[in-house]
């Protein structure tokens, strides 16, 4: 019980039609509705009305990102133990929001508005449910069959994690230490991968990237083809973090929002022991192969 996966991310953009472009003919997503200052996109193989809202603003940022729960009940427990800790809860009504039913928001210790939603509309992916293909046909760019994580920032990573695991129920997969061994990042994860979300120290409110899964890493180099043809800023990458273990490429939306492209890792049980890093490796930690941290990956959006 409790919380099941992320469900959406959602982002601000200065430009929507710039951001229809890049999310459909670069990325290869899918727009599931439209509305006057918000566009809704989804992955093909993902079943949900959509994985990533852009709205209409003059500053890039992070919105709100949503998790689902697997029971409607999770959601009066959760609320009860957010506001046990201290933070208030807002309801936001079925069909006040676009794409899902009732849901609760709340502010977390790192500064961001975050939601929990059990109800979500149906639209399907692009495979049939009887006797379908392995791949849909006609897809263009990356496309990638779903949306996989996020990395947030907090000033204070230990408070953060505390508040995502103790209240929340997140698993620690993984952790960065100091050399007194305070947290400087956590990964975390609910769906047995080796994150769903994680968290760096830096800014409040501010996010960092998002993620969209690939099947293995021939689709990592493809993506990298894709993105220099396109000229998109390619941050880092193709390379291999340590922490996940997966394979990686990260680049900026034309907006100036970091996405990231990732396949491998391992998968977590329940029981599976916390792996830590300690900062004299962090250059391995973060990229396993360059052995370092490039200044340009360390800037993020508030």
């Amino acid at each position: 019980m409790g919380i099941l996966r992320l469900s959406h991310v959602d982002i601000k953009v200065p430009d929507l039609d710039l951001a229809a472009a890049y999310y459909t003919e670069v990325m290869g997503l899918d727009i599931s509705e439209r509305a006057d200052d918000r566009i809704f996109f989804k992955c093909w193989d993902e079943e949900d009305h959509h994985s990533l809202a852009v709205r209409y603003d003059p500053r890039t940022g992070l919105d709100r990102f949503t998790f689902k729960v697997e029971h409607e009940d999770d959601l009066d427990d959760l609320e009860q133990k957010i506001e046990t800790y201290g933070f208030g809860v807002q309801r936001v009504s079925q069909n006040e929001e676009i794409g899902q039913g009732e849901s609760i928001r709340f502010d977390t210790p790192s500064g961001h508005e975050m939601e929990l939603v059990f109800d979500v509309d149906k639209v399907g992916g692009r495979l049939a449910k009887t006797n379908p293909g392995a791949v849909p046909q006609g897809l263009k760019g990356i496309a990638p069959p779903r949306m996989d994580h996020l990395l947030i920032n907090a000033e204070e990573v230990p408070e953060a994690t505390k508040f995502y695991m103790d209240v929340l129920g997140f698993r620690l997969t993984e952790q960065l230490l100091d050399a007194d061994g305070h947290q400087l990042g956590t990964w975390m994860e609910r769906s047995h991968s080796p994150h769903d979300l994680a968290v760096v120290s830096g800014p409040n409110g501010a996010l960092h990237h998002f993620a969209f899964w690939l099947d293995d890493w021939d689709h990592v180099r493809k993506a990298a083809d894709i993105l220099a043809y396109n000229s998109i800023m390619v941050d880092v990458g193709p390379t291999r973090h340590g922490i996940t273990r997966g394979n990686t490429i990260y680049f900026f939306d034309p907006m100036g929002t970091r996405n990231e492209v990732f396949t491998g890792g391992y998968r977590p049980d329940p029981d599976f022991p916390t792996i830590t890093w300690t900062e004299d490796n962090i250059g391995k930690a973060i990229f396993y192969y360059e052995g370092e941290v490039n200044t340009r990956f360390l800037e993020v959006h508030t």
